[in-house]
């Protein structure tokens, strides 16, 4: 039997949002706005938690890396959609394409092993708060963290890897704002359940495993917080994880929410809407959840906003103005300050000790 002649495709096409000229300048300002808003407020996430020596804790490493990831994965999709609507060309290489599959399983999956990580952070400095600096010491940090993101480029390079080797000779359209492995799998003509079969067991796992963790870590948290005896106690406890609950819940909400509903005709759009809440919304959304509900990011933030915006002199300085003793300063910084490990695990501690 002869070969079927086929065309090699060089370069497809997204089909975005919309289609609609009247849109486009719509769609423009909105994501070049939430871009903008993305990038300040990771920065200056990470820029306070680089500032600010009492930030230097296993809890604010990772935030910082969640901030890094973040703007990477923004990054990933919203410039290039930027630049498609600006100069009215839909088109991205082959090579452009599978770049963007790769960034943005990478950074996508990093998201939610990141959130895993900050969540056994959380079960150690609570149910464990006396032993918090010993176990998470920064070779276990660092270690934690090495093991995402080998594992997240990993399961991207695999899933790139597979589709090199197919071919594309359909349609050149792809139904999505970004190149995703579904919507290319669409437009091969070759075999694809290899594809399918490693895209179906690595959601099994990198999905699952981050999540496992997390509900693992909370449960054993609720555990222990319910035992303590006071209302204040529980309170404090409860509130180092706040922001990290509300971030856990907006991630894996939407997801659970768009996927699984059943199948229909407007699956695509479902997809997209999950996509612009995962890769675009949340990133810009998590500075304000840390900031907003964190007192020590809040702090540092103001003093990196008044630095750069007023030079501020040393308080050392006005220690002879205002006769203030050296030791009494230091009383009052170590009062503001007396967490050998992060602020409301202390007060855990001192519950368990005293009651």
């Amino acid at each position: 039997m002869e070969p079927e002649n086929r065309t090699e495709i060089s370069e497809f096409f997204l089909q975005g949002l919309s289609e609609k000229p009247e849109h486009q300048t719509l769609l423009f300002t909105m994501f070049l706005s939430t871009y903008l808003v993305t990038i300040i407020g990771n920065v200056l996430i990470i820029l306070a938690i680089i500032t600010d020596p009492h930030l230097h804790t296993p809890m604010y490493f990772f935030l910082f890396n969640l901030s890094l990831v973040d703007i990477l994965l923004s990054s990933t999709t919203v410039p290039k959609m930027l630049v498609n609507i600006q100069t009215q060309s839909r088109a991205i290489t082959f090579a452009g394409c599978l770049t963007q599959m790769y960034a943005f399983h990478l950074f996508g999956t990093m998201d939610s092993f990141l959130l895993a990580v900050m969540a056994i952070d959380r079960f150690v400095a609570i149910v464990h708060p006396l032993r918090y600096l010993v176990l998470m010491c920064p070779r276990v940090c660092g270690l934690l963290l090495g093991v995402s993101w080998v594992i997240t480029n990993l399961q991207s390079l695999i899933h790139t890897c597979l589709m090199v080797q197919l071919t594309f000779c359909a349609s050149s359209e792809i139904s999505h704002f970004f190149c995703d492995l579904m919507p290319l799998l669409k437009l091969s003509c070759s075999d694809t359940h290899t594809n399918e079969l490693m895209i179906f067991a690595s959601g099994i796992v990198m999905g699952t495993s981050p999540l496992s963790c997390i509900l693992l870590s909370y449960i054993r948290i609720f555990w222990t917080v319910f035992k303590i005896p006071s209302a204040r106690g529980k309170w404090k406890a409860f509130s180092t994880c706040g922001s990290h609950l509300t971030v856990v819940s907006l991630f894996y909400g939407t997801i659970f929410a768009m996927y699984l509903q059943p199948a229909s005709p407007s699956s695509s759009q479902k997809d997209k809407a999950a996509t612009l809440m995962c890769g675009v919304v949340i990133p810009m959304l998590n500075p304000f959840i840390y900031s907003l509900r964190n007192k020590d990011v809040k702090a540092a933030l103001g003093k990196l906003i008044g630095k750069v915006a007023i030079p501020c002199p040393r308080p050392e300085q006005f220690l002879d103005v205002y006769h203030v003793p050296g030791s009494l300063l230091g009383a009052r910084d170590r009062e503001m300050h007396p967490i050998p490990y992060p602020r409301g695990v202390q007060s855990l501690a001192g519950n368990r000790d005293t009651e």
